[in-house]
């Protein structure tokens, strides 16, 4: 398989074997192929794979977080109440509880990583597609429909993100990396609730039809950004193959291949990363969901100014995430910074729930700490299991947590229709609770088993050229 020679090559240490053949002459490069950007072992061209990178997620977190921009439109014009509303939500996760793991290992054993990308990514854009024709036709139940097919490719399409970050960077600023894909993946989300709005009321005001008509034009416009995400990952997939070749990727390492079995022997220290992750994000991205009339509501704000706080979260993450990242990868000590993730993002909840506070004081914190357990928490996953694993491993995680995202979002849509808010708000404080608790004993199972998860950057970097000597 090419990928996971790909991966041996840029990730595993070569064994004594390997080190005592001789290694190929890379190959040389004439004209414009020679250029800083187009040279694949210089900084410019790691560069722009980084952006293209980083773009592959755009257009996916952008349509995801549609229904949150317009949850009053949809609401009204297709006449569902809150519970029915998240199960817009519900249906993008329920396919992904199994799906994610299965692309995961999809990537790694079958397609490869390239191909992987390209397949998910088609997805999305069909899944968009009908969406927006769901909605045209005023028939929910194709809405719901496509939002599974929606999300069938876009958390498969994050596993294959993530792959592509490890098998470039690790070992090069990996937080940094980490950070600034959901950077770009925030930015969307971002853009999407400040004009999807607009966009709307445009659409309604110029067009002057029926308003489920509306939407359907609303969303085929929010889906132009799955093409553009498509572009690059076609863009991308030209570019790693030509690396490969010059490269010589397939010539180093040793080949091994996973298989789903393995899956059972995954280190203890990976699933308490994973039920930190998943409690957290319960805690996030439906409150993200529900929150824009929660600010209206308790606060008495405007959808406009409801809309903004409600999406500081993203906006702040945007910058913040690749900030964090650089300061995680000069100072290390992971585990310390998901630590104050958690309490800082359960200190928020509790404002919001105890507190008239101005609310933007809860969520600026909220996107700070979101920003930060990103960065930190995600890229655990590659000092914890072997390389050929690596999609396995973040389709499993993505697995869970889509489970719990699909169980909650279910959940907090009939919580809030028969108790309200404040009980919604309680839940979300639970939640967080709980991840704080798996993140203590993630430290103490790493502290007792001398591992490497909250190693400082200098005491890693000694640990990897002690294991190269």
């Amino acid at each position: 398989m090419a990928d996971r020679k790909e991966q041996d090559a840029l990730i595993q240490q070569p064994d004594a074997e390997a080190e005592a053949e001789p290694e190929p002459e890379p190959e040389q490069l004439t004209g414009c192929g020679a250029s800083a950007l187009c040279d694949p072992r210089r900084k410019p061209h790691r560069f722009l794979v980084l952006m293209l990178m980083c773009s592959l997620s755009f257009g996916s977190y952008f349509c995801y977080d549609i229904p949150a921009a317009l949850q009053t439109q949809i609401k009204q014009d297709m006449k569902v109440n809150s519970a029915q509303f998240m199960q817009l939500y519900a249906w993008y996760s329920w396919p992904n509880v199994i799906l994610c793991f299965i692309g995961g290992f999809l990537i790694d054993r079958i397609f490869g990583i390239r191909l992987g990308t390209i397949i998910f990514s088609c997805f999305v854009v069909v899944g968009q597609v009908l969406f927006s024709f769901g909605a045209l036709l005023n028939k929910y139940w194709l809405m719901e429909a496509a939002r599974f097919v929606f999300g069938i490719g876009g958390e498969s399409l994050a596993v294959a993100q993530n792959t592509y970050a490890v098998l470039w960077f690790k070992g090069r600023e990996l937080n940094l990396v980490f950070g600034l894909q959901l950077s770009m993946a925030r930015l969307g989300s971002t853009v999407n609730m400040n004009i999807m709005g607009p966009v709307y009321d445009a659409v309604e005001r110029y067009i002057g039809v029926e308003s489920y008509y509306c939407l359907g034009i609303t969303f085929f416009i929010g889906g132009v950004t799955c093409l553009f995400s498509l572009a690059c990952g076609l863009i991308l997939g030209y570019l790693d193959k030509r690396a490969e070749r010059i490269l010589h990727r397939k010539s180093h390492g040793t080949e091994k291949v996973i298989k789903l079995s393995d899956v059972r022997y995954f280190p203890l220290s990976l699933w308490m990363i994973v039920m930190v992750c998943v409690f957290y994000y319960v805690a996030v991205f439906p409150f993200i969901g529900l929150g824009k009339v929660f600010f209206e509501e308790k606060f008495d704000f405007s959808p406009t100014h409801a809309s903004a706080v409600n999406s500081i979260v993203y906006i702040l993450s945007a910058p913040l995430s690749p900030f964090f990242g650089l300061i995680v990868d000069l100072v290390g000590k992971n585990l310390m910074w998901v630590l104050l993730a958690v309490s800082t993002t359960l200190g928020s909840h509790c404002l919001l729930a105890f507190t008239f506070w101005n609310p933007w004081i809860a969520m600026v914190i909220m996107g700070c700490s979101y920003s930060m357990l990103a960065c930190s928490l995600w890229p655990l996953v590659a000092f914890v299991v072997e390389p050929h694993q690596l999609g396995t491993a973040y389709g499993c995680m993505q697995s869970i947590q889509n489970l719990g995202l699909a169980v909650v979002s279910l959940g907090s849509g009939a919580i809030l229709d028969m108790s309200g808010y404040f009980m919604l708000e309680l839940f979300f404080c639970a939640c967080l609770c709980v991840a704080l608790i798996f993140a203590l004993l993630l430290y103490l199972i790493n502290l007792f088993q001398g591992g490497k998860l909250n190693l400082s950057t200098r005491e890693r970097r000694k640990l990897e050229d002690q294991s190269r000597s």
